[in-house]
């Protein structure tokens, strides 16, 4: 059979695009899917090829010309790389396709965790070459976390030394994965020409550069065998999704298509296994099969658990929203763009219900009532105006001044709070000025809008030498931002030398009695409070052991208030106090002169006294590093991570060359690529994400301590 693919954009279906106050797709046919992977796998490029094939666009844009549709930022033009994530919408097959791109620089993670606290389905994308690489795992167990369904395409099968069956390994070894093998490559290398469907047992061989005509034949007699083989290994796997089939399976009866690929949507849809596709996404092959996979195999709305809140104000009050028009609205604010043309941009997900431009809905976050004065379909950074959203749509919204990522908007007749989103604490920080008096006043608000943008980058200021402080993810994620504030807000910054974001944490447990009495005639001050702090895993904890109204209830919340503020600067070098337990156990008050204040500094007075009493140490955060490298400079790499205070985790072999895996101190790491290009004649490449907080020695304790404080402090 001969297939040639038409360039369709006149009959792409956009949800909602004829603005009518009406549904256009069927829930059943909605797909709202993420890319995802390690950096340079191709998932843009996958993008562009999917939006070329569903003829949203009718030209391939290349990440290398700087010429991706989806990657429209002028940082990721020049630099080759996806920063932001970026949303579009196009059909296939009579289904229609949300789509969001995602960073693979693991600087940029918090861009993948908020997109897939809001997709129903994922294609992770791995290279053929290299296989599962470190931010592949990252994404995959946030997607994890989130129990989005995903289908796995190992790309760059054209390439040297790409081997899939390797691949499929790596994937069974680092992501603990069950794979569903749908398709083996025909060829390998540059000679990658299609693939075999294991599923209806045919072979497709691509016969065009631009991907738009290929051949679906019966399978070449050379291959039948292993087509065999590998299509029983496949229906082990997937019969175990369906009973009936199973049934069928071990009663040697024939299985149709259809029963095969609804075991293997049952299958993936419940975490069983994940489907596994082969292709080249530069080479225009085995792309139109992956669309046929996603609305195949990956959920609709109507497949996904219903979503799941509390009432406002009411935690214990849990309410849930079936995935329904006929439900109360309820969307989720996943991120927020400051546009220069619109201003404020909004991006969220609708659960349940439906909205009209115009309408009101209630911030159950924060309390106030919000009106959309435009809705707005993106593709990428083009905008299309729409009138009318339903369930399941993503989209952007004009007029939400006070909404935040993680926000919800509700129903205000029925009210519902959805789960809220959690991001890492950035791990590097600068200071940074402007270069110009005059600039002041635009880089303040520069930093704001950036920093209401990226829940991973923060804004301080120094009490004690009034600079601003910049804070992120990593050295790409801080020069990113460093750059848009010289584009997007004219401002010309000097930037210090990096710093690293320590923490500092209780050594033991302890009991600490703080009052605060004030008394200058009139009305006095009076808060007296016991407490016992110490040190946990993770987090923050405050309990309240207060019996017989020792304390007045509502003087408790401004002790806890008073603990945390105290908590933001630590008592050894300043940094911020953390994984610790403070408990109320008993206090007293005055009838006239105890009040919220009293109460608050009376917290903080014990929680600095009850530290120092307890002891502190140092926390600095720890960086999975991962080096590939030729085997003749295996040495020097190993020497000098080890001379960076790195403990060796793991050494293999990728391909010809060598891997070295190590836990690493991220104040040891500046600088790290130009030394690694030097000691390498430049032919070692290097990845690097943080992994966890640990001790620092007391050694090194001191000299950070004298650094900051500028004298010697005792540890």
């Amino acid at each position: 059979m001969y297939i040639k693919w038409l360039n369709r954009t006149e009959l792409s279906l956009i949800t909602g695009g004829n603005n009518m106050s009406t549904r256009t797709v069927d829930l059943k046919n909605l797909r709202n899917i993420g890319i995802m992977a390690h950096i340079d796998a191709g998932k843009t490029t996958l993008t562009e090829r999917i939006l070329y094939y569903t003829g949203k666009t009718y030209k391939i844009g290349e990440v290398h010309d700087g010429a991706a549709v989806m990657d429209w930022m002028e940082q990721e033009q020049e630099r080759g790389i996806t920063i932001t994530s970026a949303a579009t919408t196009c059909s296939w097959n009579d289904h229609t396709i949300n789509i969001i791109d995602t960073p693979g620089h693991v600087d940029f993670t918090v861009e993948v965790e908020r997109s897939l606290r809001v997709l129903d389905g994922a294609v992770a994308v791995f290279d053929g070459v290299a296989g599962v690489e470190p931010q592949s795992e990252t994404v995959w167990r946030q997607a994890d976390k989130y129990n989005v369904p995903r289908i796995c395409f190992i790309n760059k099968l054209d390439r040297t030394g790409a081997n899939f069956d390797d691949d499929v390994q790596s994937i069974i070894e680092r992501l603990e994965a069950k794979p569903a093998v749908l398709q083996i490559p025909i060829g390998s290398e540059a000679d990658f020409v299609g693939v075999i469907d294991l599923v209806e047992m045919k072979a497709h061989t691509w016969t065009k550069d631009d991907g738009s005509e290929w051949d679906i034949a019966d399978i070449p007699e050379d291959r039948l065998e292993e087509a065999n083989t590998k299509r029983a290994e496949l229906l082990d796997v997937v019969a175990e999704a369906d009973d009936e089939v199973l049934e069928k399976y071990l009663g040697d009866e024939e299985l149709s298509v259809a029963e095969i690929k609804k075991a293997i949507r049952t299958g993936t849809l419940s975490g069983l296994f994940v489907p596994v596709l082969a292709g080249s996404a530069f080479k225009n092959k085995g792309v139109q099969l992956l669309l046929d996979a996603v609305v195949d195999y990956l959920p609709s709305p109507l497949d996904i658990e219903p979503v799941s809140g509390f009432t406002p104000g009411k935690e214990e009050d849990e309410i849930s929203r079936e995935h329904s028009d006929e439900e109360p609205f309820s969307a989720l604010a996943f991120k927020v763009v400051s546009d220069p043309h619109v201003g404020k941009l909004t991006y969220f997900r609708v659960y349940s219900g439906t909205l009209n431009k115009g309408d009101k809905v209630v911030n159950t976050t924060t309390g106030k009532d919000e009106r959309l004065g435009r809705i707005l379909r993106m593709h990428s950074n083009s905008r299309e105006d729409i009138d009318f959203i339903s369930t399941g749509d993503i989209v952007a919204g004009v007029g939400l001044k006070n909404a935040k990522t993680g926000d919800t908007l509700s129903d205000s007749g029925s009210p519902i709070q959805l789960e809220s989103m959690t991001f890492p604490e950035p791990v590097i920080s600068v200071a940074i000025e402007p270069k110009s008096k005059a600039d002041e006043e635009k880089l303040s608000e520069g930093l704001q809008k950036l920093a209401e943008e990226d829940p991973t980058f923060k804004v301080n200021s120094d009490e004690e030498t009034g600079q601003t402080i910049i804070s992120g993810m990593g050295e790409l994620h801080l020069d990113i931002l460093v750059d848009r504030l010289k584009r997007e807000f004219k401002v010309e910054a000097n930037i210090g030398k990096p710093q690293v974001a320590y923490r500092e944490a209780l050594k033991k447990k302890t009991d600490i009695e703080a009052k605060y009495i004030r008394q200058s005639g009139g009305r006095g001050q009076y808060g007296h409070v016991i407490m016992e702090l110490e040190p946990i895993e993770d987090g923050y904890e405050f309990v309240d052991l207060i019996k017989s109204g020792r304390i007045p209830k509502e003087y408790i919340p401004s002790v806890n208030a008073g603990v945390e503020a105290a908590m933001e600067s630590g008592v050894l070098a300043g940094y911020p106090l953390v994984n610790m337990r403070a408990t109320l156990k008993d206090g007293t008050y005055h009838d006239v002169d105890s009040s919220e204040m009293a109460f608050k500094i009376a917290g903080s007075m014990a929680l600095k006294d009850g530290a120092k009493k307890a002891g502190v140490k140092l926390l600095e955060p720890i960086m999975t590093v991962e080096v590939v490298t030729p085997e003749d400079f295996m040495g020097d790499v190993v020497g000098d991570l080890s001379s960076r205070r790195g403990k060796i985790a793991e050494m293999g072999q990728r391909g010809s060359a060598k891997v070295v895996s190590a836990k690493v101190p991220l104040s040891e790491m500046f600088g790290y690529a130009t030394d690694l290009r030097s000691r390498t004649q430049g032919r070692a490449t290097f990845t690097m994400q943080f992994d966890s907080y640990e001790d620092v020695p007391d050694a090194i304790t001191k000299e950070i301590t004298a650094s900051v404080r500028g004298v010697e402090v005792e540890v």
